[in-house]
């Protein structure tokens, strides 16, 4: 997989491309990852990037011009159509579910606003994703980059040591993960469940589904709605619901 940023601060991500997993994933071959400054495309005299929004009003706007050069370059380049995702707060929430659909693709072109925003004809005739970590406004789209690249580079083969981690993640399943414990079995006086004690799998793995799905209930009960259970789970949980609400 070959992901690209564009950013006018390539040097935010040397820390976070170089180190833990995403260095390691790296080092494997599993992925070729690279900043690349967009001012670099720049046809202006001082490389200018931004300029002032026609009709007025405060702050500066990213110009098309070596935004669409910079793709362009990139897209000659790549032997597959990239995937060209606006960080945006306006954008589409990323969840779990655009992280595995993301990390099916060959290779993704993350592009990072400063400023005030975008020139519109970024959005309407260049990308074609446009995604949001939540509901709040960051000083450029650098960090929701980070965030995405971390988060779907972890769903590649071959990055995690045990394959089986991201498939129980929180979200992954539909619904929030079961609590862990490790040793030692008892620390000042709080002791690990009885049952992960036991080395009863059948048993360990119902504990870790009813704990999965009361979690959710309590922490997160929106997500229950589209989670895959059993009728025996929904009446379980209706059970459960009723008994704290008394």
């Amino acid at each position: 997989m070959r992901i690209d940023v564009l950013t006018l601060f390539p040097e935010m991500f040397e820390g976070v491309l170089n180190a833990s997993i995403l260095g390691k994933a790296r080092q494997k071959g599993i992925v070729a990852l690279e900043a690349v400054n967009f001012r670099e495309y720049s046809e202006s005299k001082h490389k200018t990037v931004d300029d002032y929004p026609y009709g007025g009003g405060g702050g500066m706007v990213l110009k098309p011009e070596p935004v669409f050069s910079a793709v362009e370059d990139l897209q000659e380049k790549s032997k597959t159509a990239p995937r060209v995702v606006l960080m945006c707060p306006q954008g589409e929430p990323f969840t779990q579910r655009k992280a595995e659909e993301l990390a099916g693709e060959q290779h993704l072109v993350l592009i990072c606003g400063h400023y005030e925003g975008y020139d519109e004809r970024i959005r309407e005739h260049l990308v074609t994703d446009e995604l949001s970590i939540g509901d709040y406004v960051l000083t450029g789209g650098e960090i929701p980059a980070m965030a995405v690249i971390d988060s779907v580079v972890r769903l590649l083969p071959g990055v995690l040591g045990n394959e089986s981690s991201a498939v129980t993640d929180s979200y992954s399943t539909g619904l929030l993960e079961h609590p862990h414990y490790t040793r030692p079995p008892e620390f000042r006086g709080w002791s690990v469940p009885e049952v992960l004690l036991s080395g009863h799998h059948e048993n360990i793995e119902r504990w870790r589904r009813e704990q999965s799905l009361m979690r959710t209930l309590s922490r997160r009960p929106d997500l229950l709605g589209d989670a895959e259970l059993t009728d025996k789970e929904r009446k379980w949980l209706a059970e459960r619901s009723a008994a704290t609400n008394k």
